[in-house]
């Protein structure tokens, strides 16, 4: 009886412990971005873009840090940055940006668009990765980590489903696209455009 007690608590536990990992393993699906700036901010900018495309890595290195001085450090704008791959390449890319801790991930957007020229460049994917592979090495992924990561099927969804919600509430049709609370920022994704914007909303 007691047995059969102890094992009926032990399935009971198992079971919970599933349904916590299947809940984690969802939360973790669902939720495709990197953040800065407070939660309580009145303005959340959206940015869909794609690893691979120049003007992205443009914006990243001219116009976000001007959002981030100008309102993310006065608590004003929140910055949501979003995956949204056009090639195999990105979608390698942004799979190690969700490997990475948190704190680490900012770090790696400004490394791979600050270098993106230099670890896009060659012949096939093999020695795309190989690339990348070097460049992550410094953040804490390993070789054995960045082939598992390439290859989890998990991450890999989490940022297709995100790429599809994106294309189908915004229409997004190329990268990067703004979304300014909710609407999508039209004309040149430049800081005076956006900085324009976002003084009305204040």
């Amino acid at each position: 009886m007691i047995k059969t007690n102890l094992k009926n608590k032990l399935l009971i536990l198992i079971k919970i412990l599933f349904i916590c990992l299947i809940f984690n393993l969802k939360s973790y699906a669902d939720n495709p971005k990197v953040v800065i700036g407070s939660d309580n901010a009145p303005i959340k900018i959206k940015i869909f873009s794609s690893l691979t495309c120049p003007h992205c890595a443009n914006f990243h290195m001219k116009v976000v840090p001007k959002i981030k001085k100008k309102y993310v450090i006065s608590g004003k704008v929140q910055l949501i940055f979003i995956d949204f791959p056009l090639d195999q390449i990105a979608f390698n890319a942004s799979k190690l940006l969700h490997c990475l801790d948190q704190k680490k991930q900012i770090t790696f957007l400004d490394t791979v668009y600050e270098n993106q020229g230099r670890w896009t460049s060659g012949s096939d994917i093999n020695e795309i990765n190989n690339n990348l592979k070097k460049m992550v090495e410094v953040l804490g992924i390993n070789s054995i980590q960045f082939d598992k990561c390439i290859k989890d099927e998990i991450i890999g969804d989490r940022i297709l489903n995100s790429r599809i919600d994106g294309q189908k509430k915004y229409s997004i049709d190329s990268t990067p696209t703004i979304i300014i609370n909710d609407e999508k920022l039209e004309g040149s994704a430049n800081f005076k455009n956006i900085e324009k914007k976002i003084e009305k909303l204040i």
